[in-house]
């Protein structure tokens, strides 16, 4: 149902169109919220099964934080083999790709796999700011160990 530029006689009211008009266009600007891509950087080798689960634990996280996650670990193992080296190098390019795309790398948990390394590197050398993240999602100031 859209604004009506005639009043309710029927003559046009181009006056309470364009403030109608004005206030539906803030509502709707209202519901959209500003949401950065966000890098969830955290470990896939090892304990996969668990990996997997708390990577989507820690998007699921920036989404209830107004942000977009990109994670790759979640989206590349689905049709690339992890354990095929050449195919493994791929998939990293490709998250460091994404990485750049960034507005922020969340690094989540202790453990920092040598695939994070890499990923926190590429964030350093390209000045993306970084935060830092305990598996229970408490914020942590500094580096992981």
């Amino acid at each position: 149902m859209g604004i009506n530029k005639y009043n309710s006689e029927g003559y046009y009211d181009p006056t309470v169109y364009e403030a109608l008009s004005n206030i539906a266009k803030e509502e709707k600007a209202a519901r959209r919220v500003y949401r950065p891509l966000v890098y969830i950087c955290s470990p896939y080798a090892g304990d996969v099964e668990r990996n997997v689960n708390m990577a989507r634990v820690y998007s699921r996280f920036a989404v209830r934080n107004t942000c977009i996650p990109i994670t790759p670990h979640l989206l590349y193992p689905q049709f690339m083999d992890a354990g095929s080296p050449a195919e493994r190098e791929l998939a990293l390019f490709m998250g460091l790709v994404l990485l750049t795309k960034c507005e922020q790398v969340w690094v989540f948990g202790s453990v920092v796999s040598s695939g994070m390394r890499a990923e926190i590197a590429k964030a350093e050398k390209k000045n993306i700011p970084m935060r830092y993240f305990t598996e229970e999602l408490e914020e942590v100031k500094g580096e992981c160990e």
